[in-house]
């Protein structure tokens, strides 16, 4: 194995991907650990109008996508305080790299599933599912970050996957 920054190697696309998903999320929760719930639930001319929301629904896709890609009932929480997010992102993101790799393991990337939220159900990929909740969660971080701008919070990560190999470091 080699070592880059702290990161063991060797490491695919999808776990790279999928890492600096869950630690950039994470980030943007830290960073909302201080606020106010004036401050986390302040409306914005953007996304879901509230970091509370924009990071609870940016977590419950996370929940949702893996519960339905695994073909069983969502499991979710209704916990939204910025601790509860935490929590409910370390087994959301868990969850998805469990699904993902055993998806990426089998070479299944075009093997199909069926959306039963969408009416009338369709049709998905799994490589196409996975990547859409990855690519949703980087948009709406994106908007975490105005949010958090426009709330005069400092120290505001730039949230691309260099930074996060630069500072990942995994437990010993």
């Amino acid at each position: 194995m080699n070592f880059v920054s702290g990161i063991i190697l060797p490491m695919d696309l999808l776990d790279r991907l999928l890492k600096h998903d869950a630690w950039t999320t994470r980030q943007l929760l830290q960073l909302c650990i201080p606020l106010r719930d004036e401050q986390l639930d302040q409306e914005f001319d953007i996304g879901h109008r509230t970091l509370r929301a924009t990071l609870t629904h940016l977590i419950y896709n996370m929940e949702a996508w893996s519960s339905l890609m695994e073909g069983v009932e969502i499991v979710t929480s209704d916990d939204c305080s910025i601790a509860g997010l935490i929590n409910r992102l370390d087994v959301a993101s868990a969850r998805l790299s469990t699904t993902a790799r055993s998806v990426a393991d089998r070479d299944g990337w075009d093997d199909t599933w069926i959306d039963h939220l969408e009416n009338p159900p369709k049709r998905r990929t799994f490589g196409g599912s996975i990547a859409h909740v990855i690519t949703h969660s980087m948009h709406h971080r994106a908007q975490v970050l105005y949010m958090l701008r426009m709330l005069g919070v400092h120290n505001r990560p730039e949230g691309d996957v260099l930074s996060w190999e630069d500072a990942y470091s995994p437990p010993a």
